[in-house]
């Protein structure tokens, strides 16, 4: 019987040791479970995994993958919470769902989508407070990526960046001396037509590139102006690799012929791409901790191997 009773005894101990953690745990994953049922038909092939499918937001599959793992990288225990923080979550969950409430009126389902961003964040806040916001917080906020753009924003991007695609790539190819120009979105070289459909625009890279480097932010010990400086260089970096694509597919066309460039721009591109990209970003942040130097504890000054203050002041610096 004294066997039996240890682990029982064990595990009763725990339990009262741990009760604090136990409980809110297992309130946040009831409400959690219980706001993922509410927002399912926004969450399946419904919703946004049919926009999953699509190469422009294919890293939706790993957006909840990553948050979760983040949560586990970042946890902190709970501690006590505020009646202003139970409020204030209650009134955030209340707003997200709300938001979606009034969004299911309209054809346009990514706000209904989007509103489940802050209605996860409303149910941390209500269940942990503002301490676990502030280390939950960015992995919720990350979920935004789960969901494709508005369509106004997809749209009013898509012309302006297959513009840029066209301009640069064309100035790349006359600034290495080969004869070229464009015309509307199309690079015309000598007989060749180089055409920058929409998905040629790098929207693709560009949505796919900033949830990258946003994941890269939140996983890594920087400052935080470092953090930001690398969140928005990650869109002209994003645009530069494209560009590097287009110009290498039109000197490729001019050199080797249609079937090698149509091999490497629908195919190598696609590998090479975001290796590009990354090591641009470790290039960055490189120079990024080279050009702030954090000062060590301040001390007596001292030259050479003694001090000014020990009578051998001119002698020590002649020395050094």
């Amino acid at each position: 019987m004294a066997e039996q009773a240890g682990p029982t005894a064990s595990k009763s101990s725990w339990l009262k040791k741990n009760v604090d953690q136990v409980v809110p745990w297992t309130i946040l994953v009831s409400l959690l479970a219980l706001l993922i049922a509410v927002y399912w038909n926004s969450l399946d092939y419904r919703g946004a995994m049919q926009f999953w499918d699509n190469p422009k937001y294919s890293h939706g599959w790993l957006v909840p993958i990553f948050t979760v793992i983040l949560l586990w990288m970042r946890y902190e225990p709970f501690a006590p919470v505020t009646l202003g923080a139970r409020w204030a979550g209650m009134g955030l969950l209340t707003a997200g769902l709300g938001l979606r409430l009034l969004t299911t009126y309209y054809p346009n389902r990514v706000p209904e989508m989007d509103s489940f961003v802050p209605s996860v964040a409303g149910i941390f806040l209500l269940v942990g407070g503002w301490k676990m916001i502030r280390w939950a917080g960015p992995a919720v906020v990350f979920l935004i990526f789960m969901f494709p753009l508005p369509s106004f924003l997809d749209t009013g991007l898509l012309g302006p960046l297959q513009k840029l695609a066209t301009a640069a790539s064309t100035y790349c190819l006359q600034t290495i001396g080969i004869p070229s120009y464009s015309d509307g979105n199309r690079i015309v070289i000598g007989e060749v037509q180089l055409g920058v459909v929409e998905a040629c625009s790098g929207l693709r890279m560009l949505t796919i590139f900033v949830a990258l480097a946003v994941a890269i932010t939140l996983v890594t010990d920087r400052p935080i102006w470092e953090r930001i400086v690398t969140i928005v260089s990650a869109v002209p970096i994003a645009l530069a690799v494209n560009i590097v694509r287009i110009t290498v597919t039109g000197i490729l066309h001019l050199t080797a012929g249609p079937e090698l460039a149509e091999l490497v721009f629908h195919d190598l591109a696609g590998w090479v791409m975001m290796p590009m990209a990354l090591g641009l970003l470790y290039v960055e942040f490189q120079i990024l901790s080279h050009l702030i130097i954090e000062e060590g504890p301040a001390g007596p000054l001292q030259i050479g191997s003694g001090s000014m203050a020990g009578g051998r002041g001119p002698a020590s610096i002649a020395g050094a």
